[in-house]
């Protein structure tokens, strides 16, 4: 299959090394040169602007297959400048995916605006699934998402790693609704080791959670990411500071549990500490701080950084 890539961080990198690696054809852009010739080394055939990258496009041998872009912008602006650049390029038979963070009500305007097909791709596992593959939550019409299975396949964990959500914003929605599970879980385990590290015992944390994920009910991969934290930054979490970032998807889905009426006093909990880290210090707060390096790659905030 032919894609085209537009955006290439971290991410947009990934998603062209893999698809490459799976044997198909990669059309890559970005407003960042370099980023752009990243992609060309890899393989891929470098474009120079979105009309130029849509151009290179052919849609099949007859051109009836339509063109397949993948959008690896972030959320908000860049997806709609993206969009109205691409715009004149688009007709019904092509494709475009959004694989970024955005907001699952932008995700359903986008999809009634827009000529192409228009697929919202909630994507987790973050720049540490290069080798494994992402979990893809996929939304919008059946016949695209099937039309893009080859490249799901490729870029997900395999035909497991990806699936329909069902109708557009609902890949948005599943992926909105996983982060704020994401941010439970971060400050369960950041509780559990903060009553660990102030407890009776004078415990290794790195084994504390090396054996935990061997065998024990709560074993996970962000359990396996405590333990490389409390093995390259000590048990006592050395000079990360008590500072987590983001936050934009976690309220999303307490406005959304909100409106709904739905009780997730867990996820709002581990919001509002997430907020309060921006205050005063605690264990449990680094150790997400730290967690979010080890999924996301996102950079961690050190004690004399945020003095």
């Amino acid at each position: 299959m032919e894609l085209g890539v537009i955006g290439l961080g971290r991410m947009g990198q990934i998603v062209v090394n893999r698809s490459l690696d799976a044997g198909h054809d990669v059309v890559a852009f970005d407003l960042s040169a370099e980023a752009t010739a990243t992609a060309a080394e890899a393989g891929a055939t470098a474009a120079d602007s979105v009309a130029d990258l849509c151009d290179r496009l052919d849609g099949g041998d007859d051109g009836s297959d339509g063109k397949r872009i993948w959008l690896m912008v972030p959320a908000g602006d860049a997806v709609d400048a993206t969009l109205a650049e691409l715009e004149p390029h688009l007709d019904a038979d092509d494709v475009v995916v959004d694989g970024g963070n955005s907001r699952f009500e932008e995700s359903v305007r986008r999809a009634e605006e827009t000529d192409a097909a228009y697929l919202d791709c909630g994507t987790s596992g973050g720049p540490a699934s290069a080798e494994e593959g992402f979990s893809l939550m996929i939304g919008g019409p059946e016949w695209a998402y099937e039309a893009l299975v080859p490249v799901f396949d490729a870029v997900a964990t395999g035909p497991d790693g990806h699936d329909r959500m069902g109708e557009s914003g609902s890949g948005h929605y599943v992926k909105m609704v996983h982060n704020g599970v994401e941010y439970a879980l971060m400050q369960a385990y950041g509780e559990g080791f903060e009553l660990l590290t102030e407890g009776r015992y004078d415990l290794d944390m790195e084994s504390v959670a090396r054996t935990w994920n061997n065998g024990a009910v709560i074993r996970s991969w962000l359990l396996e990411l405590c333990e490389e934290a409390f093995r390259e930054e000590g048990s006592d979490l050395g000079d990360v500071a008590d500072h987590v970032s983001g936050g934009s998807t976690g309220t999303w889905t307490v406005q959304e549990a909100l409106e709904q009426e739905v009780p997730v006093p867990l996820i709002y909990q581990a919001l509002a500490e997430r907020f309060d880290s921006r205050n005063e210090g605690r264990f449990s707060r680094r150790l997400a701080n730290r967690l979010r390096y080890g999924f996301g790659r996102h950079e961690v905030a050190r004690r004399s950084d945020a003095e």
